[in-house]
Order: C-alpha cells, then structure tokens, then sequence
C-alpha cells in the first residue's frame, strides 16, 4: 500500500478512535441546590442548603441570573409553557404543590415528566397548557409535553411564580436561591452557569 494512503488510513483510524472515546465519556454529574445564600465574594457563592450543608458555588463568566417572583394562577393561559411540581393522586391526576411559569424563550426547556426532590415521591412535569378549566377543587389543567399528557389540579393557594431575566445584584446575603444544575467537576468543586434567586424574600417554592 502507497505511504500517503497508509497515512491517510491511520489518521482516519485515530480520529474514529478521539470520537469513540469523546462519545464514551460519561456526562459531567450535577447537583441540583436549593437554600440560603450566605455570603458572595466574587464569582463564588456560599450557599447554606435546605439540608444545613455548607455549600461552594462558583458562578461561571457568563452566569444567567434569574429573579422568581409571584404572579397569579391567571397568568396560566392555554399555549403557556409551565413547569408544576406536584404529588401524584391514586387516579394519576399531579396534584400541584407549585406552579412556574416559564418565560417564552424558555418554551420546551426541560420538556417532560419525571421524579422531582421537592419533597418524597414529588413529581416535575414541563410542558404546554392545551385546556384549563376551574373545577369544584381547583383549576383544572391538562398540558401536554412530547411524550404524552397530564391531567393536575391546582388548589386555591398553590405559589405560582415566574422567572424574570435579572443580573447578579438579585444574588446577595440572605436571598433563597435554586440552581437546578450546578456541574460537579473532577476535583468536587461546583459550578453554576445559572442561578434562580427568589426576589423580595421569596423561596422559589418549586
């Protein structure tokens, strides 16, 4: 075989290895915090967790800083893009221990339904209103997300909350922060690219 295909060969076999390998890497954990912030210096937060752990977070260059304020149940309309926390009921129907509605940039993040650690057997879904009608326990709400529905209750006094594009002077002592994806690196340290802090004391209750 003529030297430049030989060479060709080896380096096409070299770069199907670097991919293979890239592709076998597992994913970067994540860490999902919610708690007290404690203190900023700099980049880097100390957070005291909802579980009393010392926590360090760095923030990344490009941190994306979002306030979660209240809003009203009526701001919950057909096509909105929601995420609701929620306990599931015998029949299946998400009974919502909070509702956050995500603004339109953010349609389809997250999109779906899974296990959620607000509290025990809690539940996330993420997706579209397609109906809401008030019924005798509360609002009722069918969304829809790509793989399927749900049908969830919203009783009178459940917390909605939005999320509104803010900068870091949202993040200081004594605000309650969620970081749903903090990025756990090879040394332990974490860091976050976006951080949700409750505006006005609010614990971001979802």
């Amino acid at each position: 075989m003529p030297r430049p295909v030989l060479l060709t060969a080896a380096f096409a076999l070299v770069a199907a290895l670097a991919t293979q390998a890239i592709a076998q890497q597992p994913p970067t954990p994540t860490v999902r915090i919610r708690g007290t912030i404690e203190a900023v210096d700099g980049p880097m937060l100390a957070i005291k967790s909802r579980e009393g752990a010392d926590m360090k977070v760095k923030m990344t260059d490009n941190v994306a800083v979002f306030a979660v304020v209240k809003t009203d149940l009526s701001e919950v309309k057909q096509g909105s893009y929601i995420g609701v926390t929620a306990m599931p009921d015998p029949d299946g129907t998400q009974r919502a221990i909070a509702v956050h509605i995500f603004p339109e940039n953010q349609r389809g993040a997250a999109e779906g339904f899974r296990p959620w650690d607000a509290r025990a057997n809690s539940t996330m879904t993420n997706a579209t209103v397609a109906e809401t009608v008030k019924g005798t326990d509360g609002q009722n709400i069918l969304v829809k997300y790509k793989d399927g529905e749900k049908k969830v209750v919203v009783p009178p006094g459940t917390p909605v909350v939005t999320f509104v594009a803010s900068d870091k002077s949202e993040i200081k002592p004594g605000a309650k922060t969620i970081i749903f994806s903090a990025n756990k690196k090879d040394d332990g340290t974490l860091e976050a690219a976006r951080v949700n802090v409750g505006r006005d004391g609010l614990t971001p209750p979802m």
